[in-house]
């Protein structure tokens, strides 16, 4: 191999090396970024703002604030809207801990967000507001979702579509009542 080529490979390897060795070390100092803390803003029923970040509640999905839901009379109601004023009620003026676990695909940091030994996420799962998301949570909050479910707390108390099955398929997408049943 002449020099100039064995140099140029020899530069390349180096290169290479640093980049890796960079996004190693990029990838470890996230996974022990600092929490975020402080009080939160709702944006929807699984989005708060801390500080100026929006902050995605890990493992839950609650309804869009335009869903519609139906209540235990079969009356539409805004079940989008209800979440992001329980979310509200429950946030107001407590301090919120915030670790990241993630991005997701609008940049936005996914967290597991508590007020003292609270679980944000938990407490909307658990009274019904949101849903389990077992594509994120691995099934976390499948305990509460079958404590609100079987209570008829929040959503349970009538029908609703998934809000991720809503978003994909808006007017199409199937209803689940109370029983769990579409």
């Amino acid at each position: 191999m002449e020099p100039f080529l064995l140099l140029l490979v020899l530069h390349w390897r180096k290169v290479l090396l640093v980049l890796s060795i960079v996004l190693v070390f990029g990838r470890a100092h996230d996974a022990f970024a600092e929490p975020i803390v402080g009080r939160a803003s709702v944006v929807d029923g699984d989005t708060i703002e801390i500080h100026g970040q929006r902050i995605r509640l890990n493992g839950i999905d609650a309804p869009e604030s335009n869903q519609l839901c139906l209540d235990a009379k079969g009356k539409k109601y805004r079940c989008g809207q209800k979440a992001s004023l329980a979310l509200a009620d429950f946030v107001d003026a407590r301090p919120m801990t915030c670790i990241e676990v993630d991005r997701d695909r609008y940049k936005r940091i996914v967290a597991v967000c508590t007020s003292g030994k609270i679980d944000i996420a938990e407490w909307m799962v658990r009274n019904g507001h949101a849903l389990d998301w077992p594509r994120y949570s691995n099934g976390a909050y499948n305990f509460e979702q079958e404590a609100a479910r079987t209570a008829k707390r929040g959503m349970w108390s009538g029908s609703f579509a998934r809000p991720w099955e809503w978003r994909s398929q808006r007017d199409a997408a199937p209803i689940i009542s109370a029983d769990g049943g579409s």
